[in-house]
């Protein structure tokens, strides 16, 4: 029997994936799929939809996640829940943990990975009902410390693109020499959007980084790859310099 999704997220580019994702899936089904906390708690408070699960994001119009996993408390409506954000706040983690959600998925994430939290969570019989699984945490924050250091700011599109960009470098140095072929083409499928814009996307992050920044940051960081004139470094060169810093310091570290 296949485990019935219900999906609340306003990204309809990011809904579309999911459903077509398990569109095939011999697992798992989406069921339904709401945009908005509002339309959500009037949805399962019906009671017309038969769904096991419901794939959650916390930044909503109207009403967000939070609102839905107050509602589902004073209900007392036990369904299993996953929350997907890009929020990553230790405050946010803990106030989602509270409600015995699942697990806790910060965007974009990797479908695959999805699939298997969604089986796990409905699979998982021991009695602890809270688990919150963030992988490389640690190293996540640090990239988003450092590219708010660097002037990027969070809600140009450039900057999801480029903090993805690095983490998928740091897990996989042997995309140093696909950044056009291997890199982009990942990120477009992410963001559901196309190549083009996420290079483009990226180098305006990056010239707002070099009007904004640090400069004894950017100095630290690139110094040794740009002119002295502050000559912007490319979109590849700027996404492998990062992902090299942090795995140097994360290796010291350890």
């Amino acid at each position: 029997m296949k485990i019935k999704v219900l999906v609340v997220d306003d990204n309809e580019g990011l809904v579309g994936l999911i459903k077509e994702y398990f569109s095939s899936s011999d697992k798992i089904e989406v069921v339904g799929s709401v945009s908005n906390g509002e339309e959500a708690v009037k949805l399962i408070d019906e009671n017309k939809l038969d769904y096991d699960l419901i794939l959650l994001d916390l930044v909503m119009p109207v009403k967000d996640g939070i609102y839905v996993l107050n509602h589902m408390k004073e209900k007392n409506i036990k369904k299993k829940v996953i929350v997907m954000t890009s929020y990553n706040e230790e405050q946010t983690i803990r106030d989602v943990s509270e409600f015995g959600v699942r697990y806790y998925c910060l965007k974009p994430f990797d479908l695959e990975d999805l699939k298997n939290k969604i089986i796990q969570t409905i699979t998982y019989k021991k009695n602890n009902d809270r688990i919150i699984e963030i992988e490389n945490k640690d190293i996540q924050i640090q990239v988003t410390k450092l590219l708010h250091a660097l002037g990027i700011p969070s809600h140009i599109k450039g900057y999801q693109f480029i903090r993805s960009a690095i983490l998928m470098v740091y897990e996989n140095p042997g995309l140093i020499g696909g950044i056009t072929k291997e890199l982009y083409p990942d990120l477009s499928i992410k963001f559901n959007t196309s190549i083009q814009r996420v290079e483009r996307a990226i180098r305006h992050a990056i010239e707002v980084s070099w009007l904004r920044g640090d400069i004894d940051l950017m100095e630290d960081i690139f110094g040794h790859s740009v002119d002295i004139d502050r000559a912007k470094p490319t979109n590849s060169e700027f996404i492998v310099t990062i992902a090299d810093k942090l795995r140097l310091e994360m290796i010291n570290v350890s």
